[in-house]
């Protein structure tokens, strides 16, 4: 049986100050905010119980922001008490998620609006294709220290013409 792909819904991102996170990713990256900050507590509400089922009895409460790119993905933004920063920023060898990506052609002048909003480029500027093709990619990070990529081109474009060749 032949598998079709599924389409991505969001990513959930846990930050220090949520206002500030919410303010990040609208004003540097354009996402538009879908749902304000708000709080959700241990209770028996639909989300109190949802986030029992996950986080376990006890978390008490929570700080949360739903955010969209421009083509409707979502950006679950968590603020939870007593979080507390990794050790090391970028835990790549660490099973899980170790970062996400956003494609925008003005790969350059994005990074500059990161660190100037307090983030930071991790990596210069590389082309997959150097004299070929025009495609480009960064590491930044966010200024809560969450890293991620910024692709000038769609992923099927830089991948399917055989970036590592």
């Amino acid at each position: 049986m032949i598998q079709t792909p599924r389409t991505f819904s969001h990513i959930g991102l846990s930050v220090p100050d949520l206002d500030a996170a919410v303010k990040f990713y609208s004003n540097v990256l354009g996402f538009y905010v879908v749902m304000a900050p708000s709080e959700a507590i241990e209770d028996d509400s639909a989300i109190g119980i949802m986030c029992t089922d996950v986080f376990g009895p006890g978390w008490g409460s929570l700080r949360i922001a739903h955010l969209s790119t421009a083509d409707g993905i979502g950006i679950e933004i968590f603020e939870f008490p007593g979080n507390y920063a990794p050790e090391d920023k970028l835990e790549h060898k660490r099973h899980g998620t170790f970062h996400f990506a956003v494609q925008d052609p003005d790969v350059e002048g994005l990074a500059q609006r990161i660190v100037e909003a307090g983030g930071r480029q991790r990596m210069p500027v590389r082309e997959y294709f150097p004299g070929t093709k025009p495609y480009r990619m960064v590491y930044v990070e966010d200024p809560f220290g969450i890293v991620f990529e910024l692709y000038s081109h769609s992923y099927e474009l830089t991948y399917s013409a055989g970036a590592y060749e």
